[in-house]
């Protein structure tokens, strides 16, 4: 038999196996639930702990549950509509030495990688790093994350997802350095998401 009638026989046969699915995934869609999600932040105000919020704008959720790593987040959080525990803290806060809300409307978060933990799996912690753009500043970040599901879901039951990301950044390295004397350059982030597979 010749080389090139093996070669043949050899390509018709792989062309008659069964594509095997799993082994093509692809990250899936999932959609952001606003009502399980929680974008807190915690800053240092003459010497006191406070906290805000800040609501999300828009956000792209893709997650491959067969390759973590593979997984991408895109949001947009509106700066307009963040608060504070102290009302007259919002004030300084949305000014033009802090966010400058009216000129910059938005913060982006778009993520680059997500690491694994040694145990290859993101419930036992894992980090995901990223750009931040605050004031048309973009900054790279890195923040701990962990993705599980729903409490007494079967193994196999990925439709609902849970992720926590907390970590922090300089507020001065993106130009809100405003009232120095009064609040600390160190802004806390407490990220609590719930998403939905997309139909």
């Amino acid at each position: 038999m010749s080389r090139l009638t093996r070669r043949t026989l050899v390509l018709a046969g792989l062309a008659s196996l069964p594509l095997v699915r799993h082994a093509v995934a692809a990250p899936v869609p999932y959609i952001l639930e606003t009502q399980g999600t929680l974008i807190e932040f915690t800053f240092g105000l003459a010497g006191s702990a406070q906290t805000g919020t800040m609501p999300i704008q828009t956000a792209d959720v893709l997650v491959d549950t067969k390759n973590l790593r593979n997984s991408m987040v895109d949001v947009v959080l509106n700066v307009a509509e963040a608060r504070t525990r102290l009302p007259f803290a919002r004030g300084p806060m949305l000014s033009r030495s802090v966010l400058d809300a009216a000129r910059f409307p938005s913060i982006h978060f778009v993520s680059t990688a997500v690491s694994l933990s040694p145990g290859g799996r993101i419930s036992d912690g894992a980090t995901v790093t990223g750009e931040l753009t605050v004031r048309d500043e973009t900054r790279p970040i890195t923040l701990d994350a962990t993705l599980y599901r729903p409490p007494g879901s079967a193994k196999d039951d990925l439709d609902r997802l849970f992720i926590h990301l907390t970590g922090a950044l300089n507020r001065n390295d993106f130009g809100a350095t405003g009232y120095a004397d009064l609040v600390d350059e160190t802004v806390g982030l407490n990220i609590r998401t719930e998403i939905r597979r997309k139909p």
